[in-house]
């Protein structure tokens, strides 16, 4: 199980780097739970931090517009990252995720090293009106794209585990592994949390709130009792 944190440009990166996280994820709070930050702050974060530890970026809360989703994929890859997020929030079918998620796969075929994409949904589905994640593992299959992520779209203090138990959650694992998918989950998750996923097999954990200093920002001590505390194997 790996621990992703998410930064928001090259100082919180080296942070949670220096803390020991094994995937940094640019993002940006200010426009969605799965908000796009910008192409220089991926290629700062890229150039910042060790080689071992991934980069992944976030695409956005994507409306339905697969060419669209295609294109910012291919800058966020370009720009350094080693995987891409796609925040499925205006799909509203399994088909309509297929060919969101086929046009971010085509824009990135070729690539050397490859960069994997990531279809991501959101627990709180219900609350927005769209897909439910629970259909993802058949629409990333579907669209041979890598993997997957459960998220919260409405955090607050609300977490994962405010929407879905964890039983449920280790089915769902199961199932996306089924289908030689990667599982991530993140949405609030704490160190209790991260402790009882160990359980479902999931392959990657991500956090943010759980790891900022009093200022909001990342700290490296908090990203290392993180890892502590869950007994991650170092990078």
């Amino acid at each position: 199980m790996k621990l992703l944190v998410s930064v928001v440009d090259k100082a919180e990166a080296l942070e949670a780097a220096k803390g020991g996280a094994h995937i940094v994820d640019v993002k940006n709070p200010e426009e969605g739970a799965l908000g796009a930050n910008f192409p220089w702050i991926i290629r700062q974060v890229r150039k910042s931090i060790l080689s071992q530890v991934e980069v992944s970026a976030t695409l956005g809360d994507l409306p339905y517009l697969p060419g669209t989703a295609s294109l910012a994929a291919l800058g966020a890859a370009a720009s350094g990252a080693n995987y891409v997020k796609a925040g499925l929030y205006g799909v509203k079918t399994v088909e309509e995720a297929v060919k969101l998620l086929t046009g971010v796969r085509k824009a990135l075929e070729g690539l050397k090293p490859k960069v994997q994409t990531i279809a991501a949904g959101y627990a709180d589905y219900e609350t927005w009106g769209c897909l439910s994640p629970w259909k993802l593992p058949l629409a990333a299959y579907k669209a041979e794209v890598d993997g997957l992520m459960v998220d919260v779209k409405r955090k607050n203090l609300q977490n994962l585990f405010d929407h879905v138990h964890l039983g449920e959650l280790k089915l769902f694992v199961q199932e996306a592994h089924t289908y030689g998918l990667k599982v991530a989950l993140a949405g609030g998750l704490t160190a209790e949390n991260l402790e009882a996923l160990r359980d479902t097999s999931v392959d990657i954990v991500g956090v943010r709130r759980s790891v900022l200093s009093a200022a909001g920002r990342v700290d490296r001590e908090k990203v290392s009792r993180m890892l502590e505390a869950t007994s991650f194997p170092e990078r």
